[in-house]
């Protein structure tokens, strides 16, 4: 007689390899499950980061209002070498000579004039450079 414990029915064949394509997509979705859940973690982990380090709103003011008396710092110390330069006398002839020669603005010589006491050379110097 013949031993029919090993052998397999078409059925079951048939069954088998139903079976296989539902194995892998369950496989294949253990995958992307751990995948997903590293992930995850790794996200959990620059959060809790970033909730560690939270800024407060008094160190938002505080920096705002450094910036503001910089700022302010700044204007007022042009200001005042803008006065300075104010104070310098130029003559006429020796912004002509400079917007004649170097083809720039009558208030770009002037400035440049001002910057350097009213020194024709030192100015024209300094445009050259």
């Amino acid at each position: 007689m013949h031993d029919l414990s090993n052998a397999v029915s078409p059925q079951t064949s048939m069954a088998n390899t139903e079976e296989d394509p539902q194995i892998e997509v369950e496989e294949s979705t253990e995958i992307k499950t751990k995948k997903h859940d590293s992930g995850a973690r790794d996200l959990e982990k620059v959060t809790d980061y970033v909730e560690e380090k939270e800024i407060s709103a008094q160190s938002i003011g505080d920096a705002m209002k450094a910036m503001s008396d910089r700022k302010t710092k700044e204007r007022a110390k042009k200001q005042e070498r803008e006065r300075e330069l104010a104070k310098v006398k130029i003559n006429k002839e020796d912004v002509d000579l400079i917007v004649a020669e170097m083809e720039i603005t009558r208030q770009i010589a002037e400035r440049t004039l001002r910057e350097h006491n009213g020194d024709v050379v030192e100015a024209l110097v300094a445009l050259t450079n």
